[in-house]
């Protein structure tokens, strides 16, 4: 195969199927077969429905989208000193320099280089039949985990890990997951499997609703009267040890603030907005820790495959609509409507 499909984005909510020469990897590069390409809400809101991406280096360029790629090394290039062809393999979506004190601790999403450049942004994605990948970037799949864990873990899934790393979440707390889109969703079903109990808030009813149907059973509408009230008293009027939003919603970061308790951990993951409060009756004077959290490292990324698999938890379970890379106009305009779980494009 001298040609593969792949997807780009046009703006204004507009993609286009085109074709591409298959890449042959060079020194330190991996062809990887796509086998699962998920779809990330941040995509919906900084590319797909943008009308302007911009110049700087952060901007989409124009590539081959997807940046939560998961698949199978077809062909190596020269100099690839631990994975070979037929390995099953989970892409971190950043590609750093690798060289920096950031990218040496396996945080290539804070690399300052300008060779840094992400899939699916800066360089070409997993929205293809074939993706060119630098090894530093490669995660091993599990055999006991399917390729479409392997995408949740690329990017969501690698992103809620980090959230509940950096709370310590663990049995002895009672948690809180404001927004139960695929972030949220993600972070509670990993908080149960540390042993915590979950307490979830959501506004669209099928999120609620799916959240349920996987075990998160303790749900909240926020569009239930005396919200704050209902939530509190899931607590015995005490609050939260650990708030994680995974919204960006101000009211939804508000909330978390609102009901962690005294000397609780309170987590800020979801992308976008704003949010106001008065830190001395919300912050200082209840002695919390307010945490920002921002994807994750590649060293948590080989904990969590690990721990799935100790846990027997497939992330897997989030998606609920499946696509053909031939279907990927219908994938994002169903994943646009925000009533989903997880969307993913898929090969046999």
């Amino acid at each position: 195969m001298t040609t593969m499909t792949g997807a780009v984005f046009l703006g204004d909510r507009r993609l286009a199927l085109r074709e591409f020469p298959v890449p042959e990897p060079g020194y330190g590069q991996v062809l990887v077969r796509m086998k699962a390409s998920s779809l990330c809400g941040s995509d919906l809101r900084a590319i797909y429905r943008s009308s302007n991406w911009g110049t700087g280096p952060e901007a989409y360029q124009g590539v081959i989208g997807g940046h939560e790629p998961c698949g199978i090394i077809e062909r190596v290039g020269p100099d690839v000193r631990r994975f070979r062809e037929g390995d099953r393999v989970i892409m971190y979506h950043i590609a750093g320099c690798g060289l920096c004190h950031d990218c040496r601790g396996g945080w290539m999403i804070s690399c300052s280089s300008p060779e840094r450049a992400a899939y699916g942004w800066q360089r070409d994605g997993g929205h293809a039949d074939f993706l060119l990948a630098e090894e530093r970037t490669l995660v091993a799949l599990p055999d006991e985990l399917t390729y479409l864990d392997g995408a949740m873990v690329a990017c969501g899934g690698g992103t809620a890990y980090a959230a509940c790393s950096r709370a310590n979440v663990s049995g002895r707390d009672v948690v809180l997951v404001t927004g139960l889109g695929p972030v949220g969703l993600g972070i509670a079903l990993l908080c149960k499997a540390m042993g915590a109990r979950v307490v979830g808030v959501e506004a669209v009813p099928e999120r609620l609703e799916l959240a349920q149907r996987l075990g998160i059973t303790d749900v909240v509408s926020s569009a239930e009267k005396n919200v704050v009230d209902v939530l509190r008293e899931k607590t015995g009027g005490r609050g939260f040890e650990v708030a994680i939003d995974g919204s960006g919603n101000a009211s939804a970061r508000h909330l978390c603030l609102e009901l962690a308790r005294e000397w609780g951990r309170v987590v800020f993951v979801g992308e976008g907005g704003t949010v106001e409060f008065e830190p001395s009756p919300l912050l200082l004077h209840k002695q919390l820790a307010l945490y920002g959290s921002w994807v994750c490292s590649v060293p948590q990324m080989e904990n969590l495959v690990e721990q799935l698999v100790r846990w027997k938890l497939h992330l897997d379970i989030m998606v609920t609509h499946r696509f053909a890379l031939k279907q990927v106009k219908e994938a994002y305009e169903l994943f646009d409507r925000g009533k989903t779980g997880k969307v993913a494009i898929v090969w046999e």
